[in-house]
């Protein structure tokens, strides 16, 4: 596109602002499909998160009009600190709600967020009379009563219905909701959100950038698995799953000197992992840090299964999205997982891959023996995989999707230019005056 014709689009685009707190490869997708379609896009992220990450820096290949800030805090993010937790989640809205009145946007999409940052950030949309679209990735409060609803001598309780109430009122206020799946339509309705503003729009995978690869790429052969059968588990190990089945998988070959299992993650998990494996002496066992995005690829590539896992209680309010990443790559999979979550139906679906019921180590050994042996099965199951993303993950049919809800928020209601908002405003919000 050439540059005239680039800033006649930006002059005719909208500015829109989308905040995903986990920073996840498809969602910076989006925001740069949006902004080749000549819209002004600012994507911001939280820097401190431990999870991996999409492409967090511009690009040669980038739009004009198109925007990167990762918002960072004065201290480590500690998740496993529930006071400290609550005051970093309010620092941090307060962080992205100084950037939102910086900016002005026309339109915020925000996703992912702890409530205690999203209201912060809810707060200053409708302050400036910004259409606010709520993305429900996953429902904080049902997570929090299936995690310690019954613990802590009932405070895990209270602490839920909190959350269920904070989360129920900030979906209200919202100008528009968007559901990955259509099971968590009963969360908006509980909330009493007229269905009219509701959109159910799945999640999907940044297929434009896993590519399928040769096992025999150079990410595998620096570690020494070009010529080994790999399981692979890539992602975020924390209270949704359970590692241990990981240890049973390695326990299971490890007599058998050409088979690996390989974890890419960080955190409370993996560290569990560490401890696991000196304990255990799994010298089958590799553990490895978040990869990044550019040799993401080239790790899935290397894997002749791939693994995920989710605990039962969080099969209702959590769809792992390294799912959708997985069958991007053209190999099986094995998880463990509720039938019941999305993230097992799409992949019973495709027929890309092997289920068991997530606790039980012994269906998932059968299984992986059983893809271990099997060849032609694993070849079948990546191809029907790699069919799946192919039809399912178009980001230009997905931004169609987006700009529906945009529209349907009130994406061209008029507000006061940036520069009737004084700039202090921003910095004593930042503050936390």
């Amino acid at each position: 596109m050439n540059a005239g014709r680039q800033d006649r689009l930006l002059q005719a685009g909208r500015r829109i602002l989308i905040h995903d707190f986990a920073g996840h490869p498809f969602q910076f997708g989006l925001s740069r499909e949006l902004a080749r379609r000549g819209h002004r896009v600012d994507h911001l992220y939280f820097a401190d998160d431990r999870g991996p990450k999409g492409h967090t820096e511009h690009r040669s290949d980038d739009p004009r009009g198109f925007s990167i800030t990762g918002i960072s805090l004065d201290s480590e993010y500690r998740k496993d600190d529930f006071l400290r937790r609550r005051l970093q989640d309010e620092a941090y809205g307060r962080r992205v709600a100084a950037e939102i009145i910086r900016r002005l946007p026309e339109l915020v999409i925000s996703g992912n967020a702890p409530p205690d940052a999203q209201k912060i950030i809810q707060r200053a949309c409708r302050r400036h009379g910004i259409p606010f679209v709520f993305w429900l990735q996953d429902s904080f409060g049902l997570g929090v009563r299936r995690v310690l609803g019954g613990r802590l001598l009932g405070i895990g309780s209270l602490i839920a219905a909190h959350y269920e109430r904070l989360e129920n009122r900030m979906l209200r206020k919202s100008d528009a909701v968007v559901l990955i799946t259509e099971d968590f339509r009963t969360v908006t309705q509980a909330a009493g959100v007229a269905d009219e503003r509701v959109h159910v729009i799945p999640n999907w995978a940044a297929i434009e950038e896993i590519p399928v690869r040769d096992k025999d790429n150079a990410w595998a052969r620096e570690h020494g698995l070009s010529d080994r059968f790999v399981f692979l588990y890539s992602g975020t190990l924390g209270l949704k799953h359970d590692p241990s089945l990981l240890i049973r998988l390695a326990e299971a070959f490890r007599d058998d000197p050409l088979t690996r299992v390989v974890v890419a993650s960080q955190g409370v998990g993996a560290e569990w992992l560490a401890g696991e494996k000196t304990a255990r002496g799994l010298d089958n066992l590799l553990l490895l840090p978040f990869q990044p995005m550019e040799r993401f690829a080239d790790m899935l590539g290397a894997a002749d299964v791939l693994v995920a896992l989710i605990e039962p209680e969080a099969a209702t309010f959590s769809v792992p999205s390294k799912v959708l990443s997985y069958l991007c790559a053209a190999r099986p999979l094995l998880l463990a997982i509720p039938p019941a979550n999305l993230a097992a139906r799409i992949v019973a679906e495709a027929g890309a891959g092997l289920l068991v019921e997530p606790g039980d180590a012994t269906a998932l050994v059968a299984a992986g023996r059983r893809l271990r042996d099997e060849a032609q099965l694993r070849a079948e199951l990546g191809e029907r995989a790699r069919a799946h993303a192919e039809a399912k993950f178009d980001i230009a049919r997905v931004a169609d999707r987006f700009t529906t809800v945009f529209r349907a928020a009130g994406l061209a209601i008029d507000h006061a230019p940036a520069g009737q908002i004084p700039m202090r405003e921003a910095a004593r919000l930042a503050a936390g005056e």
